[in-house]
C-alpha cells in the first residue's frame, strides 16, 4: 500500500472491492491513492503500478488538457460525469463513463472518489449502428437517385397538350409521391384523336411499375387500331393473366374524337365520370359502362362504348380521382359535383386558363398537399 494512502481508505476498501465498476480515489494533486481490482483489470496495471501515480501521467500528452479541464470542472462543482477512456497497458483504449465526487476527510484534506464504467459494448454497438446507418443512407441515396430517374422517365410519358385538326388539348399530371400510378395518353391518328386517363390502385413504386406496363400495352393497342371496347377487353385480360399476382386493379376512361370534331366515342371502366361542358348548359356526365379492370373476366360490358355528338365550343374533361377525393378543413370531400362546379365556372376561359383555374380551385379546397396522383385532360372542339 502506498504511503500517500490515507488511513480511512481501509474502512471502505472491502465495499469498493465488491463493485463491478472500476474505482480510484485521488488526492487534490490529483494522484491515485487507491484503485480497486476492477479498475486494475480494466487498465491492465497492478495496484503497485497505479497508487502514487499522477492521473495525468497515465495518458498521452495530447489528451491531458481535456482530462485536466474535466477534473477542474468536477472540483469546482463538487462532482462530474463525462465520457473518456482508459489507456490500457497492452496499448488499447477502453471507453468509459467517468463519474467523480469530491469529499473532505476528517483531517480537512480533499479527495475524489472516481468510478469508471466500461462502455465498450455500448460503443461497439454504436459503431455498428453508425456503420449500418451509413450503409442505409448510401442505399437510400441510390434509391432516391433511381426514383428521380424513374420520375423523369414517367414524366416524359405524360401526355402533352396539342392542337389537332378541330381540337385543342391541355393536360396535367402530378404524382402524389415521386412516382405514381396514374398515366394519360393523347394520341393523334389519321382519322381520330384518342384521349385516355388510367388510374392504378395504390401509390408508389408498385403502382408505377404496373401503370407503366399497362401504358405500354395500351399504346400498342391504340397504334394497332383497336376499337375502345376491344381495347378494354384486352387490357383486362392482360392484367389478369400477367399482373394479377400484384392484387392491384385499375380504372380508365377513354375517348376518341372524329376528324371533323363532331363525334366522340367514349368508354370507361370503374372510373369517375367524364364531363362534357357546353356553354349555357349544366355539365353532362359520361358514366362508366364497365367495372374496374384487372379483377373480373367479365368486367367489360358488351355495349361498353357510347357515341356522343359534339358541337363547336364543346369541352370534354377526363380526370382521375385525385381531383375529386380531396377533403377540406371540415372533412368535406370535393367529389364529382364539386369538381363539375369548378370546371363549369372555368369553362368560359381559354383552355390553358381553364386548366389553371381548375388546379387552383381544387388546391384551395384541399387541406394540405395532394394525397393521390392527379391526371387531367381537357379537350376543346373549335368552331
Amino acid at each position: 500500500m502506498s504511503e500517500v494512502q490515507p488511513d480511512w481508505v481501509a474502512q471502505v476498501r472491502d465495499v469498493l472491492e465488491t463493485l463491478n465498476q472500476g474505482v480510484i480515489i485521488t488526492d487534490e494533486c490529483p494522484r491515485i491513492v487507491y484503485s480497486n481490482a476492477e479498475f486494475q483489470e480494466m487498465i491492465g496495471r497492478s495496484a503497485e503500478e497505479l497508487e502514487g501515480q499522477y492521473v495525468k501521467d497515465l495518458f498521452p500528452p495530447e489528451d491531458v488538457p481535456v482530462l485536466l479541464s474535466q477534473i477542474e470542472l468536477g472540483r469546482m462543482q463538487g462532482q462530474a460525469r463525462f465520457e473518456f477512456y482508459l489507456p490500457q497497458a497492452a496499448g488499447g483504449r477502453l471507453p468509459i463513463v467517468v463519474a467523480s465526487r469530491q469529499l473532505e476527510d476528517p483531517d480537512g484534506r480533499l479527495f475524489a472518489v472516481v468510478t469508471c464504467t466500461d462502455i465498450a459494448e455500448q460503443k461497439n454497438a454504436e459503431m455498428e449502428l453508425r456503420q449500418a446507418n451509413r450503409l442505409l443512407q448510401a442505399r437510400e441515396r441510390v434509391m432516391e437517385e433511381d426514383l428521380l430517374l424513374a420520375a423523369r422517365v414517367q414524366q416524359s410519358l405524360s401526355p402533352m397538350g396539342l392542337a389537332w385538326g378541330p381540337a385543342s388539348v391541355e393536360t396535367y399530371y402530378q404524382a402524389a409521391r415521386t412516382i405514381g400510378g396514374d398515366f394519360g395518353l393523347v394520341t393523334p391518328g389519321d382519322d381520330f384523336l384518342t384521349l385516355l386517363v388510367c388510374d392504378v390502385s395504390g401509390h408508389g413504386i408498385g403502382s408505377a411499375l404496373v401503370a407503366n406496363r399497362i401504358y405500354t400495352e395500351t399504346v400498342s393497342l391504340i397504334e394497332g387500331g383497336s376499337a375502345l371496347t376491344p381495347m378494354l377487353h384486352q387490357l383486362n385480360r392482360f392484367v389478369m393473366h400477367n399482373l394479377g399476382s400484384f392484387f392491384m386493379y385499375f380504372t380508365l376512361a377513354a375517348a376518341r374524337l372524329s376528324r371533323d370534331g363532331r363525334s366522340l366515342e367514349f368508354s370507361a371502366a370503374g372510373h369517375p365520370p367524364a364531363m362534357i361542358l357546353r356553354a349555357g348548359h349544366a355539365p353532362r356526365f359520361l358514366e362508366s359502362a364497365s367495372t374496374i379492370l384487372g379483377c373480373f373476366p367479365d368486367a367489360v360490358g358488351a355495349d361498353a362504348t357510347v357515341q356522343i355528338a359534339l358541337a363547336a365550343g364543346d369541352r370534354v374533361m377526363l380526370y382521375t380521382d385525385g381531383f375529386t377525393e380531396n377533403f377540406n378543413s371540415r372533412g368535406e370531400m370535393l367529389g364529382v359535383k364539386g369538381l363539375a362546379r369548378i370546371a363549369h365556372e372555368a369553362s368560359n376561359l381559354p383552355l390553358p386558363a381553364m386548366k389553371q383555374q381548375i388546379l387552383d380551385q381544387v388546391a384551395a379546397w384541399r387541406k394540405g398537399p395532394a394525397a393521390d396522383d392527379m391526371s387531367l385532360i381537357l379537350l376543346e372542339v373549335s368552331s
